[in-house]
């Protein structure tokens, strides 16, 4: 058996889900990052890249690794980097990526949004589709167990035909609809193009807004089926949740949420058929960032490997959005 030397893995920004995260004692771990390379036998935490220096310090401590950096191309330009992750504001995505392009990375991470603007998003991708980087965008639910079962469940018929999808992001009280759109609103258009393995047509935009909550409404079709979406604030709570109904059931689906329903006799209506919830529990752990992890080491690995979340990905989620703000800003 040839022993393979472990794949040297850097990170750009050390903040929240970069490598803060991993002290929520709540979240599945790995949950950042930094814990998905150390966790990752094929894989060798070398360096990070922040330029503040308490996080940078925290972020040597925490992860036994001798030295950061303030810039990207200075830890670029010192250590061999296969695998790079970039954990930056969206605005400075497509600097540090042409950076890593021009230092032979073979492979960047990217969170997402994976650009502010869907022209910036189109240059990142263009990087990845001439084929000298792979580009995989951290949309980490294309790797979670219960979303991949949800899609399995489409593919086959298990519950029958899909026949609509209800989908709803509310992020707390206060932050505008539009930005919530833009940055977990990125995992919500992604996570049906997922699913349904097809771009999502827009037929109608609108926005609600009073002194009490923000909203964006958007109806369309994704994969032949209607498509109602509701991103908002005004609530005291956050919700990222689908809801898809089929012939013959139902799966809700969501943060911390896996449900199935199948159509059974009614118990409350002679002659009729209700949905009765089936004993199917949330796969857990979902092994998402994991799972993300595992499919970096793949595309550096195997020249013929592609990510299941790439940056053509990014960039229709992105370009999506684009539109649902053009017709909600436009005058």
């Amino acid at each position: 058996m040839t022993h393979r030397a472990p794949l040297a893995c850097a990170v750009a920004g050390l903040g929240r889900i970069g490598s803060l995260l991993e002290e929520d004692r709540l979240r599945e771990k790995p949950a950042t990052h930094a814990a998905a390379i150390v966790k990752n036998p094929d894989c060798v935490l070398v360096a990070g890249c922040d330029p503040d220096e308490d996080r940078r310090k925290l972020f040597e401590k925490e992860w036994g690794v001798g030295t950061t950096y303030g810039k990207t191309g200075a830890m670029l330009d010192a250590h061999r980097i296969d695998i790079l992750h970039v954990a930056t504001p969206p605005h400075t995505h497509l600097e540090i990526v042409r950076e890593a392009v021009c230092r032979g990375v073979g492979v960047v991470v990217c969170e997402k949004p994976l650009a502010p603007t869907a022209s910036e998003a189109k240059k990142i991708a263009l990087l990845h589709e001439k084929g000298g980087v792979k580009i995989l965008v951290n949309h980490e639910r294309r790797y979670s167990k219960d979303y991949v079962a949800a899609k399995r469940h489409i593919e086959t018929r298990s519950f029958g035909a899909l026949r609509s999808i209800h989908a709803a992001l509310f992020m707390g009280e206060r932050s505008p609809a539009a930005c919530i759109l833009l940055d977990d609103g990125t995992h919500l258009v992604d996570i049906i193009r997922f699913l349904t393995g097809s771009e999502i047509e827009i037929l109608a935009a609108r926005r609600y807004r009073d002194e009490s909550q923000d909203s964006i409404l958007v109806t369309g079709e994704a994969g032949g089926v209607p498509l109602f979406l509701e991103v908002a604030s005004g609530r005291n709570y956050v919700t990222f949740e689908l809801d898809l109904f089929f012939q013959g059931g139902r799966i809700r689906i969501g943060n911390g949420l896996y449900e199935e329903y199948q159509s059974a006799q009614s118990p409350y209506y002679e002659g009729m058929r209700s949905l009765s919830r089936t004993r199917a529990r949330r796969p857990y752990p979902t092994g998402y960032f994991s799972g993300m992890m595992a499919d970096a080491v793949s595309c550096a690995r195997d020249r013929r490997h592609m990510p299941v979340s790439s940056a053509t990905d990014g960039l229709r989620a992105m370009e999506l959005i684009d539109r649902v703000k053009g017709l909600i800003f436009s005058p």
